[in-house]
């Protein structure tokens, strides 16, 4: 949610989902939809464009693979 919110302006949010892979057709539907952003985060388009991998390409980390492993420990 809080990257559809970074994004701001509808021209930014296709142009970005757009470089995510997602057809132009559907980034414009998406990035112009008035629904608010809880509603969009859990869409399907952004389930699969900014998915777990996106995150681990960003440097982020797991917390449920931190839990897992000093659950194990």
């Amino acid at each position: 949610m809080f990257m559809w919110k970074q994004w701001k302006k509808p021209k930014t949010k296709v142009r970005n989902l757009i470089s995510l892979g997602v057809p132009q057709a559907k980034a414009f539907e998406w990035g112009n939809s008035r629904k608010k952003y809880c509603r969009i985060a859990h869409s399907p388009i952004l389930h699969k464009t900014l998915d777990n991998s996106y995150w681990r390409s960003q440097g982020l980390k797991s917390l449920y693979n931190r839990y897992e492993f000093l659950r194990h420990t």
